[in-house]
C-alpha cells in the first residue's frame, strides 16, 4: 500500500488487543491498542487512525453495554467520518444494531471469526482510503481553481469534475488567441458559459458579447439576423435591420447551434471569418467588422459534412480550437455542487434528495437540473429540500434500455475517473461501496 493503514482497538482485555495485532500484522495493518474509552479517545487525538474497533462493554460496565454506547457517541462527535466496528457479546446485540443505524460501520460478535473480521476491516480501510483520496482530489481541484481564478474571470461557473475543469482551463488558455473556438456538447451542458469565459478573458472583453441561437430562428431570417438587411430586402422588411456581426464589432459573437445555419449563410460566414467583410441583405455596400467568433453545436458536424449540409471548409475554419463538454450524466461529480449552487445558501438537500439527484439520468443536462432545483426552491417548506420536493420521475424499471444506458454511462464515467477503484467511484457518487456493487450487478457490469 502507498500509506500506513492503522486500526485502533479499544478493549480492556489485553488478549483481544494482542490477538488482533497479530492478525492484522500479517496483512500489513498497524494496530494501536487502548484499554479504556478514555485511553482510546486520547489515542485518537494523538494519532492518525483509519478505523476503530471498539468493545461494547468494559470492566466497569459488564452487563448493559452503555459505556460502549457512550464511547461510540464520543468518537462520532469528535471524528464523524471515522469508521467504527463494534465488538459485542450477544447480550449487547440490540444496542449494537441501534448503533449501526446511528452510523457504526458494522458489528462483530465475540468470539469473532477471523476471516469475517478481516474482510470487514479490509473493506473499510479501502473505503477510508478512497474517502481520503476524494478529499485530496477535491482540495487539489479547489486550489487549482483558486490559482486559475487569480488570473482569469471564471464567470461564476460551478464545477467539480475533471472534464469541466479541463474545459474551463482550455477556455482560459485560448481566450487570448484571436482564433475561432468551437464548443461541442449536448443541449443544456453549459456551452454558453464556456463561451462567456473565453470572451471575459480575451483581448476584446471590453466589447459586447452577443449570443445568437441559430436553431431558434427561421432559415429565411438567419442571414438577416447575422448580417443585417436593408429596408425592402425581403417581404416584411419595412426598415433597415442592423445585423449581429455589426452589433458585435469590437467584441464577441457567440453562434449557438451553428449546424442550423443554411448553406447560403455558411458561405457568408466563411467570408467574414476570413476577411472580416460582409454585405447586408439587399445592399451592395461592403462592411467590415472585427469580431471574435465562438460557435457551438450539439450536432455531429463531420456527419453533416458527409451528408452535404455543412461546408467542410467552414468546419475547419470554425474548429481552430475545439472545447468538448460531456453530458451531465457523464460527469456526476458536478451534480450536487450545481444543485446546491442553484438552491442557494439558505437551503440544504436531504440525503434522499441527494441520492435522487445522483441517480437521475439528466437528459436535459444542467438546464434540466436548474429547472428542477429552482422549482423545488419555490415549493419547499422548511430549510431542507426532500426528494418529494424535487418532483423527479420515478426511475424506470430495471432492465429498460434507456435507464440502463443513462445509469451505465454515469457509473462508467465515475469508475474511469477513479481509475477503476470501486470505493473511490462510490464516494464520488455519494453511494456506499456495497450499493455501487449492487447497481453494477443489476447492469451486468464487472467490477
Amino acid at each position: 500500500m502507498s500509506f500506513m493503514r492503522t486500526v485502533l482497538v479499544i478493549d480492556d482485555n489485553p488478549a483481544v488487543g494482542t490477538a488482533l495485532s497479530l492478525l492484522f500484522g500479517l496483512h500489513d495493518i498497524t494496530t494501536l491498542t487502548a484499554a479504556s474509552p478514555q485511553a482510546g479517545l486520547a489515542s485518537l487525538a494523538a494519532h492518525r487512525v483509519d478505523l476503530v474497533i471498539a468493545d461494547m462493554n468494559f470492566s466497569a460496565d459488564t452487563t448493559s453495554g452503555q459505556e460502549g454506547v457512550g464511547l461510540f457517541r464520543d468518537i462520532r462527535a469528535r471524528h464523524p467520518d471515522l469508521p467504527v466496528i463494534l465488538l459485542t457479546a450477544w447480550t449487547h446485540l440490540e444496542s449494537a444494531v441501534q448503533l449501526v443505524k446511528a452510523g457504526a460501520a458494522d458489528y462483530i460478535a465475540k468470539p469473532w471469526d477471523n476471516d469475517r473480521l478481516l474482510a470487514a476491516v479490509e473493506n473499510l480501510l479501502e473505503l477510508s482510503e478512497s474517502v481520503r483520496e476524494t478529499a485530496r482530489l477535491h482540495l487539489e481541484r479547489e486550489q487549482q481553481r483558486a490559482r486559475l481564478a487569480q488570473h482569469h474571470d471564471l464567470c461564476g461557473v460551478v464545477y467539480e469534475s475533471r472534464a469541466m475543469a479541463a474545459a474551463v482551463e482550455l477556455a482560459c488558455r485560448v481566450a487570448r488567441a484571436e482564433v475561432p473556438v468551437l464548443i461541442t456538447g449536448p443541449n443544456g451542458s453549459g456551452k454558453e458559459r464556456i463561451a462567456a469565459i473565453v470572451h471575459a478573458n480575451s483581448a476584446v472583453r471590453g466589447g459586447p458579447f452577443i449570443a445568437v441561437n441559430c436553431g431558434a430562428l427561421p432559415a429565411d431570417l438567419i442571414e438577416a439576423e447575422l448580417f443585417g438587411a436593408e429596408a425592402g430586402a425581403f417581404t416584411g422588411a419595412n426598415r433597415a435591420r442592423v445585423g449581429r456581426f455589426e452589433s458585435a464589432d469590437g467584441g464577441t459573437l457567440f453562434l449557438d447551434e451553428i449546424g442550423n445555419l443554411p448553406l447560403s449563410g455558411q458561405v457568408k460566414l466563411l467570408r467574414v471569418l476570413e476577411s472580416g467583410q460582409f454585405e447586408p441583405l439587399g445592399s451592395s455596400r461592403t462592411r467590415t467588422t472585427r469580431v471574435r467568433v465562438i460557435s457551438a453545436t450539439n450536432a455531429e458536424l463531420p456527419q453533416m459534412i458527409r451528408q452535404g449540409v455543412f461546408r467542410e471548409d467552414l468546419y475547419y475554419r470554425l474548429n481552430t480550437i475545439e472545447i468538448p463538454l460531456p453530458a451531465l450524466s457523464a460527469r456526476p461529480a458536478d451534480i450536487l455542487p450545481l444543485a446546491q449552487h442553484f438552491l442557494g445558501s439558505d437551503l440544504s438537500l436531504s440525503d434522499d434528495a441527494r441520492q435522487a439527484l445522483l441517480q437521475h439520468g439528466w437528459p436535459g443536462n444542467v438546464r434540466e437540473l436548474r429547472n428542477v432545483v429552482e422549482r423545488a426552491r419555490l415549493l419547499v417548506t422548511g430549510g431542507e429540500v426532500k426528494v418529494a420536493d424535487l418532483n423527479l420521475p420515478p426511475p424506470k424499471a430495471s432492465g429498460t434500455n434507456e435507464e440502463e444506458g443513462l445509469t451505465r454511462a454515469a457509473l462508467e464515467a465515475s469508475l474511469r475517473a477513479a481509475g477503476g477503484n470501486v470505493s473511490r467511484a462510490a464516494a464520488s457518487l455519494g453511494l456506499s461501496r456495497q450499493a455501487l456493487y449492487r447497481r453494477m450487478e443489476r447492469l451486468g457490469m464487472r467490477s
